[in-house]
């Protein structure tokens, strides 16, 4: 979507504020395809890669992530049929990635309002546009599994778009380094759910796979653009409110 340009203060709000709606009520558009089951290792390969290196693309997308999409429409093939209980699994695991998404919309677009620099606001809307693939991606995962989002997203939305106008009001370095930290946690949260993922879903582990080498990105990018680390307790206590979210999100 296109900021608007005429200049006056509430542009941006405006703008923000109709992501804000998109992201909680509309349906997701991605940019790039839902990516195909048969690169995983590929992609797994490359993100490792990319964040030993700690290098993006100037948009904040790393090349890796892309070697891990197809080109065209999405697959139609989808894996071998799963079992009740594992597309269930399956389901809980990618609402709680989609209700990840929603926060990340919300992070960026709080961070971008607040940002005292063009070029980090720019940085930041970018990784939000990456972002919106992810929750496309989901979302389109979901409907395959017969089965929804998270009933508690705008919460999920509305408290994470404040924590982002927070760190943002801190400085860019400090939002930065909140982009850091927040990228590293939910690397972590990607990986524990590759692990936890049904043996046959292989759809959902080609989605996982390639957000977690877009992650990467967005971490490193933010990383060289000057991000200051964090506090101790502040990592502890964004650990404890994912947490939250995540338990939260399985279920509801």
């Amino acid at each position: 979507m296109t900021v608007m340009e005429s200049g006056h203060p509430l542009d941006h709000l405006i703008s923000v504020a109709d992501w804000a709606l998109r992201a909680m009520f509309a349906p997701a558009h991605a940019s790039r395809p839902v990516p195909d089951a048969t690169p995983i290792a590929s992609t797994a390969a490359t993100g490792r890669a990319s964040a030993s290196a700690g290098v993006g693309t100037a948009s904040g997308r790393s090349a890796s992530a892309l070697e891990g999409t197809t080109t065209g429409t999405a697959p139609e093939v989808r894996g071998p049929a799963l079992s009740d209980a594992d597309r269930r699994k399956s389901a809980a695991l990618m609402r709680v990635n989609h209700s990840g998404e929603v926060a990340a919309q919300a992070l960026y677009h709080g961070q971008s309002l607040i940002s005292r620099s063009e070029a980090t606001r720019d940085m930041l809307l970018r990784a939000a546009r990456e972002e919106a693939d992810h929750l496309a991606w989901c979302e389109t995962r979901l409907k395959e599994l017969d089965s929804r989002p998270s009933l508690l997203n705008p919460l999920w939305y509305c408290g994470s778009f404040a924590i982002g106008a927070l760190a943002a009001a801190a400085g860019d370095r400090t939002s930065l380094g909140f982009v850091v930290e927040t990228e590293r946690q939910v690397e972590g949260h990607l990986e524990e759910h590759l692990a936890r993922l049904p043996a046959d879903d292989a759809r959902s582990r080609a989605i996982l796979n390639v957000m977690r080498t877009d992650e990467i990105g967005h971490g490193a990018t933010a990383k060289a653009a000057g991000a200051s680390e964090l506090p101790a307790p502040v990592r502890v206590l964004m650990r404890q409110v994912a947490r939250v979210m995540t338990t939260t999100a399985y279920w509801i």
